[in-house]
């Protein structure tokens, strides 16, 4: 069996390589992508096991290994980092510790979790169509910005409606202003042309999966948020508690205690961040509607801020649709208020 660390780079990978049969072994580097492809083709047939850490722009590298056969472990940068105590770093090194690491079998107490491919496509349409939503908003942000400059009241629909785009273009303009302004107009409806097609496909997707469906009963939880917190879990039953699923996205508080004092910092902002911050976007729509969420929001908002109470809510969201997952159970289910009835407390009708 051969068994290759890789200290993967964008541009080459530094290969430290055994055999365990024959006895053949080196450490060598290999550029992307032709001697990377013509060393690791050349194994083909043959069993092969490749350790590396999670990096970007390695997609090309784990079709290639999957195309030919071989087994791909991706282990926790963080934790093969802990592993290595020594301060000379180097990509030699680097490689031969991965290896060292696979040969006595405590990289598999460092792998981590990878989405199917389906999944990890679909994660592309969820984070393509939020960067053009952020810059639709960067551009209609500018649009208002020239409309308050120039007095003009801007009020719901306002400036995004049918009168208000005919009332701005009608405003005599300096001549760049005026380029600034055409331009960002002409920048806001190709925008919108493009991320139209974007919110049916996300809508399209979370229809297709009875989790999210589900997730989307959660009030202030739309198609983005559901799909998006199913792609990155992937399963529930990989958490045992809400508090590692909080962890898992980031949001329980850094922690540096030592000698019988605690002390909390901000949360960890570990994990994914776009699903974090979609967590925040809920938590804020979610307040409105749901009682528990809108108390704890308020208690927070007076007693640290509302930034720090928006924060502590999307944790208990997180947490909330973490069970309606792993329960397969609603929102009416599981957390919908009590009905109360009306009239005078007392005895229920018929009981002595």
């Amino acid at each position: 069996m051969w068994i290759i660390g890789c200290d993967f780079h964008p541009s080459y990978q530094q290969a430290a390589y055994v055999n365990t049969e024959g006895g053949e072994f080196g450490n060598i580097p290999l550029r992307h992508t032709t001697e990377a492809e013509e060393f690791y083709r050349q194994l083909q047939g043959q069993e092969v096991r490749v350790g590396m850490e999670a990096s970007g722009h390695s997609r090309w590298f784990e079709r290639l290994l999957a195309e030919l056969g071989h087994q791909l472990w991706i282990g926790d940068p963080a934790r093969i980092r802990a592993t290595q105590p020594r301060r000379q770093k180097n990509d030699v090194r680097d490689a031969a510790d991965m290896l060292e690491l696979l040969l006595s079998g405590r990289f598999e107490k460092l792998r981590i979790w990878i989405p199917p491919a389906g999944d990890r496509d679909v994660r592309q349409l969820v984070a393509h169509r939020h960067r053009l939503v952020q810059m639709r908003t960067r551009v209609k942000n500018q649009l208002k910005a020239v409309a308050l400059n120039e007095g003009m009241v801007v009020r719901r629909p306002g400036l995004w409606s049918k009168k208000g785009q005919e009332q701005f273009r009608a405003y005599r303009l300096p001549e760049w202003t005026a380029r600034r302004r055409e331009d960002n107009l002409e920048l806001l409806a190709d925008l919108v042309k493009r991320t139209g097609p974007l919110d049916a496909a996300v809508e399209q997707q979370a229809r297709q999966r009875p989790e999210a469906v589900r997730l989307m009963t959660h009030p202030g939880v739309g198609p983005v948020t559901a799909l998006a917190f199913v792609l990155t879990l992937g399963d529930p039953e990989r958490f045992s508690c809400g508090r590692k699923v909080a962890s898992y996205l980031g949001l329980i508080p850094s922690e540096k205690s030592s000698g019988g004092h605690q002390r909390l910092g901000h949360i960890t902002k570990q994990g994914n961040a776009l699903l974090r911050g979609l967590l925040v976007e809920a938590a804020h729509s979610a307040v409105e509607t749901d009682p528990e969420l809108k108390r704890c929001y308020r208690r927070l908002a007076m007693k640290k801020n509302r930034s720090i109470a928006a924060v502590a809510v999307a944790r208990k969201l997180a947490v909330r649709m973490w069970w309606m997952w792993r329960r397969g159970l609603d929102y009416m289910q599981m957390y919908a208020p009590p009905v109360r009835m009306q009239g005078k407390p007392g005895l229920a009708p018929g009981v002595k």
